[in-house]
Formats: structure tokens, C-alpha cells, sequence
């Protein structure tokens, strides 16, 4: 997969322009606050994923514009592709080969890039919400119907944490609960297959991109852990039934606190170095380590999938990492489309471009 050309109009700070890069490693090198970060976003956002950064819809436009324009040409094994997009209102409206789409989940899986940037640093340090985020927006771009399977569970979810607010002002509605406790169970059950059955995927290729980066000295391992009384080994129809004896369970508790307080919403990935917690025990050298192991992973696990490998968006990270890490990653990623931002070229690049106030200078 290579991206042929990325045009932008009232994206954040990027002048309106159109930028072609090279099909190997591209440098976009400046100061900081220059728009190499929103270069980097941007090309993201067409894996139909929101913001790396977090950033609302509407902060995606530029200052004192009410609509972004972005369109995205890149080539597959099949056809040249194209995405635009019309940012408005808080909204993206994706077209996809001049075909209007009605959701972002109907464009997920037709362009895939895997991004690195200082915030995937904290991918093991911080809470699970980040590791489930990692494992859900992986599984995303092989299997693209998986964002569909999510999307009703997130939905059934908060249809039921609604419930549970209403229920100790209208105490009728509790008999009502268990329609959504068996839905929610029948649909996280599908949820929680597909991420246990991408961890074992990944596992191998983690391990030993975590191997080589180590010179042996440690090993990783991964573990899904449920918030249930579940575990890895179980079929669907078994996972579906504990969740939900274990909703029926917790039903009361539920109702006290106003929410869904067990379910894979709350399921974790463990990482471990020599079967110590990384995110308890280790280092951050070793906590760095193993993110770039998942990412390096994931890469490998897209191109496995889908025949072809991924775009790479390399945001300002290999100036954080030392020459053996940084040459590792380099090494292991040729092949593919490499886009680098830093402060100052220091990579062997076909093309280095420089972006100063927003515009890209080749």
C-alpha cells in the first residue's frame, strides 16, 4: 500500500496544497508547531480512525474556517484508491472512490497505516483503556467489519448504562434489564473472540521483534485478561453465557452506581517482560521496548492479512530512541512507505521535504 498523494484545504495550520511523496522513507522535518504532527494526523485519519491525538472533529479545522477538505490518493495491490473527506460540524462525510458513505466503519479497511507516536510511549504505562484502543483499532484494518461488531456493542452499552440511571426513579423499568443484559452478552462475547484470537496472532511476531530489539536478553509475553470469570480457552457460547450470569450477577451493583461496571468494556492486554508486569516492573527502556514490539506486530499482521504491507507514520519517536532501537525499527519496516517527522534530518530518505508554518517545502 503506498499513498500517491495527499491533498488538504483549512486543515489545522497545513497550507492548502497537495503533497506527493516518494514510495520509500519520506522525511518531514521543522520546528515545532510547524504542522508536521497534522501532516502525520491527517494521513491517519483516512484509516477511518479518529485522532491519535484525541482532537475533536472540529479541531481539525482551521482557525476561522467552518469546513476542512482532505483527499487522499494511494495505490493497492488491486487499483489506485482514492478518500476524501468533508470536515463540518463535528462530522467527517467519507467518500470513497467518488461513492458517498454513510458512516466511517463503511471506509475502515480500505487504506491501513500503523502510527507511532511519543503518546504510544505510554501504551503500557497507562490504563487499559489505551491497550484495549490498541487491540480494537488493529483488529479494525484486517478484519474492517469487526468496527460494525463494536460499534453495537458500545451502543447496546450505553443504552443500558441509561437504564441504569433511570431505573432507581422508575423502579417498572428493571424488569426490562435483562433484554439488554442478553444482548450485551451475545454481542461482547463476539468482541472478545476476535481480540483473543488477534493477541494469538500477535503474540509470535511481538515475541520475537521483542527478542531482536532485547539481543535475546528478555522476553515478552501477552495475556488477554477478562473482567469476568472467562478465560482465553472458552468458546463464544460459553464466554456469552458467564457474562451473562455475571451481569444478572451484578445487577444490583449496577443500579447503585449507574453504569455497566463488568464486561469486555473493562478487559485489559497484559504485558509482561520475564513474567513481570511491564507496567509495574519495568523500566522505561524495556516499557518502550515492548510498545515498539506491538507496533512492529501490528505491521507485520496487516501485511499477513491483506497481501500488502501498511503505510508507517513515524511521529517524532525515532529521535527518542537509540541508534540500536532506532536502526532495529528502520530495518524491520524496509519495504514499506515510511513517513518520519523530526526536528532535523538525520535518516537516509528518497525525499526530504521541510514544513515551516504549514507549508511543505520539497
Amino acid at each position: 500500500m503506498v499513498v500517491k498523494s495527499l491533498k488538504t484545504e483549512n486543515y489545522r495550520n497545513l497550507e492548502n496544497t497537495v503533497f506527493y511523496p516518494a514510495k520509500g522513507i519520506n522525511v518531514i522535518y521543522g520546528s515545532n508547531a510547524q504542522g508536521k504532527t497534522n501532516l502525520i494526523e491527517c494521513l491517519w485519519l483516512f484509516t477511518g480512525g479518529r485522532s491519535f491525538r484525541g482532537s475533536k472533529e472540529n479541531e481539525l479545522i482551521a482557525f476561522g474556517k467552518n469546513k476542512a477538505d482532505i483527499e487522499l490518493c494511494f495505490q493497492t495491490r488491486e487499483r489506485e484508491q482514492t478518500i476524501r473527506f468533508g470536515i463540518q460540524g463535528g462530522k467527517r462525510q467519507p467518500v470513497l472512490n467518488d461513492v458517498p458513505k454513510s458512516s466511517l466503519s463503511q471506509i475502515v479497511g480500505s487504506f491501513c497505516a500503523v502510527v507511532f507516536s511519543p503518546d504510544h510511549l505510554t501504551l503500557i504505562k497507562n490504563g487499559p483503556d489505551e491497550r484495549r484502543n490498541f487491540i480494537d483499532g488493529a483488529i479494525c484494518q484486517i478484519r474492517p467489519a469487526y468496527a460494525s461488531l463494536l460499534s453495537r456493542y458500545k451502543k447496546i452499552l450505553s443504552e443500558r448504562n441509561a437504564l441504569l440511571k433511570d431505573i432507581p426513579h422508575h423502579r417498572e423499568l428493571e424488569d426490562t434489564l435483562d433484554i439488554w443484559n442478553e444482548r450485551l452478552s451475545v454481542e461482547g462475547s463476539d468482541v472478545a473472540i476476535q481480540r483473543i484470537a488477534y493477541i494469538k496472532e500477535l503474540m509470535e511476531p511481538a515475541i520475537s521483534f521483542y527478542e531482536g530489539i532485547s539481543s535475546g536478553k528478555e522476553r515478552l509475553s501477552l495475556e488477554y485478561r477478562m473482567h469476568y470469570p472467562a478465560n482465553v480457552n472458552m468458546s463464544r457460547d460459553e464466554i456469552a453465557d458467564v457474562m451473562l450470569k455475571t451481569l444478572r450477577r451484578k445487577q444490583n451493583d449496577d443500579i447503585y452506581c449507574g453504569y455497566t461496571t463488568t464486561g469486555i468494556h473493562r478487559d485489559d492486554l497484559m504485558v509482561k517482560i520475564n513474567d513481570m508486569e511491564a507496567r509495574s516492573f519495568g523500566s522505561q527502556g524495556q516499557q518502550r521496548s515492548a510498545v515498539l514490539a506491538l507496533k512492529l506486530a501490528e505491521a507485520e499482521q496487516i501485511g499477513e492479512n491483506r497481501g500488502e504491507n501498511p503505510v508507517i507514520l513515524l511521529d517524532d519517536v525515532l529521535s527518542e530512541l537509540d541508534n540500536t532501537r532506532r536502526n532495529y525499527l528502520l530495518k524491520e519496516l524496509s519495504g514499506m512507505q515510511i513517513f518520519i517527522t523530526c526536528c532535523e534530518p538525520f535518516v537516509d530518505a528518497e525525499n526530504i521535504v521541510h514544513i515551516e508554518n504549514g507549508k511543505i517545502c520539497c
